[in-house]
């Protein structure tokens, strides 16, 4: 019964995941097929008729000068914008968690309570602000707010991290000789590479797929891949071949990252102070 009972649930996990896949694989197909074959028929026909498939669309999208630059520009936003959010984070999260200064707890409880606020609050104060000081329309706009807007959940997340790690550890090492920077760097970074590795998925997967701030602080030279494609979506009857190889772009992008890191989500915080 035991064996029947994990079979059943291997049967079913990987139904699930046939499933969710199954778009992925639909969107793939269709981005190898023209637009011609894409109006006649749908992406399964491709499976009795796979001379359909080509990387012509493939070309195509990179010799269109608005999605490759959209492309770069969304890595160049959504890089600098992880980095940011997870050193400061970072940094902020041990002071929270292991510093005594004046104002600590009180501090820390506004930045939790920026997790309530709407980001759509902030959209025009800070959209007439960055026009103020030339930052309007500039990809270090982009990047100056979303790193503004993930870190009060990257301090809380990592300082609730942070503050699992046993006290004696520390003591232990500073009792060494170890100074709070070379604590930091040694100790409680590798301790907190799980929670680290998370926060810089889901921001990076956030920013990568944001359109709505892009919409509002991006110009025409530094839209990103969303709202490139967006636009391209009002002629989507004859841009198809220019579309799906662009979405299938946009999502291939984000899982190679989550694949890079997913190992690190299995690692508890214990594990890497054995190492």
């Amino acid at each position: 019964m035991k064996r029947l009972g994990s079979g059943v649930v291997q049967v079913v996990l990987l139904l699930v995941g046939l499933v969710w896949l199954t778009p992925l694989a639909g969107l793939f197909l269709s981005s190898l097929r023209n637009d011609r074959d894409n109006a006649s028929g749908g992406w399964w026909t491709s499976f009795t008729d796979p001379s359909q498939l080509t990387l012509e669309n493939y070309t195509a999208l990179l010799e269109n000068s608005a999605i490759t630059s959209a492309f770069w520009n969304t890595v160049l936003i959504s890089v600098p914008t992880t980095l940011l959010v997870v050193l400061l984070a970072s940094l902020a999260g041990y002071a929270f968690a292991w510093l005594e200064f004046p104002g600590r707890d009180v501090i820390f409880l506004v930045v939790v309570g920026m997790l309530v606020v709407p980001i759509q609050i902030g959209l025009l104060p800070v959209a007439k602000l960055f026009g103020e000081i030339g930052l309007f329309g500039t990809i270090p706009g982009v990047v100056l707010f979303h790193v503004a807007y993930g870190l009060p959940f990257a301090v809380f997340l990592l300082r609730n991290y942070f503050a699992q790690i046993p006290r004696e550890m520390l003591e232990a090492a500073r009792m060494d000789g170890g100074g709070e920077w070379r604590i930091f760097v040694q100790l409680v970074l590798p301790l907190g590479r799980p929670a680290i590795a998370s926060l810089a998925i889901f921001q990076f997967l956030w920013v990568w797929n944001d359109m709505l701030v892009a919409l509002l602080f991006a110009d025409s030279e530094s839209q990103p891949l969303t709202v490139a494609l967006q636009q391209e979506m009002r002629q989507f009857g004859s841009n198809i071949s220019v579309l799906a190889p662009g979405a299938f772009l946009s999502l291939v992008v984000p899982l190679a990252v989550f694949f890079a890191f997913q190992r690190h989500f299995v690692q508890g915080v214990m594990a890497g102070s054995v190492k």
